[in-house]
């Protein structure tokens, strides 16, 4: 089932995107033919080199997200990582541990199923999709001392589609990320810098209490 679904992704097309969050930000070009899946993961590897992650002062984010949206998604490149569990909403496909600084993940999600609400652990998260389309919605983060229960507060709500490319930390808020397709899944490209959620894991949030929990270590 997964692997017919995995093959019915249509081909890409080469447009110009920033993302969403980095509306300051110059164009980036994306979907260059001649830039292979292999060259993205050594820029990242050669970028991040033996840096503490994105937290490094000689680190950009905006140089990460670069990365991401030269590549233009080729099935080819990432069916091997995409592996699908369909009792899952979704699942989580290491690729590569960029220097112990970082982890570059495959995601695939299924159709209707995405992931509770949540931070991510001091970290920042880069998200590519590879294939169909992923909705966010962004929430305020609530304030530990406001005392009381509250609804989580909606700060943005957007979908993405193939090869367009978002950044989220903590500064931003939290977020909640699904597959908004009745009868395909989606499979995204994440890199998290420093790997603190899968190191010490992350906290999940109550959308209509604002309350939170601990999970300890993403897998």
């Amino acid at each position: 089932m997964a692997s017919t679904m995995l093959a019915s992704f249509p081909g890409t097309t080469a447009s110009y995107t920033t993302s969403h969050l980095n509306k300051d930000s110059a164009p980036l070009l994306v979907g260059e033919d001649n830039y292979t899946f292999e060259q993205l993961v050594q820029d990242l590897r050669s970028y991040l080199g033996s840096s503490r992650g994105i937290d490094g002062e000689n680190v950009d984010h905006n140089v990460l997200i670069a990365f991401m949206s030269k590549y233009a998604s080729n099935p080819k490149d990432w069916s091997r990582f995409a592996r699908n569990d369909v009792s899952k909403n979704y699942t989580r496909n290491l690729v590569e541990d960029i220097n112990g600084c970082a982890n570059l993940l495959v995601l695939v999600w299924n159709p209707q199923k995405g992931s509770p609400i949540h931070d991510h652990a001091d970290a920042h998260c880069i998200m590519k999709i590879l294939g169909g389309e992923l909705n966010e919605v962004i929430y305020d983060t609530p304030d530990p001392e406001r005392g009381h229960d509250a609804p989580l507060t909606v700060k943005q709500e957007t979908t993405y589609k193939t090869d367009e490319v978002a950044y989220i930390c903590d500064q931003i808020g939290l977020h909640r990320v699904m597959n908004p397709q009745k009868d395909q899944v989606a499979v995204s490209l994440h890199l998290y810098t420093p790997p603190n959620a899968a190191d010490f894991g992350y906290n999940i949030y109550d959308r209509e209490t604002g309350r939170s929990s601990h999970v300890y270590q993403a897998s």
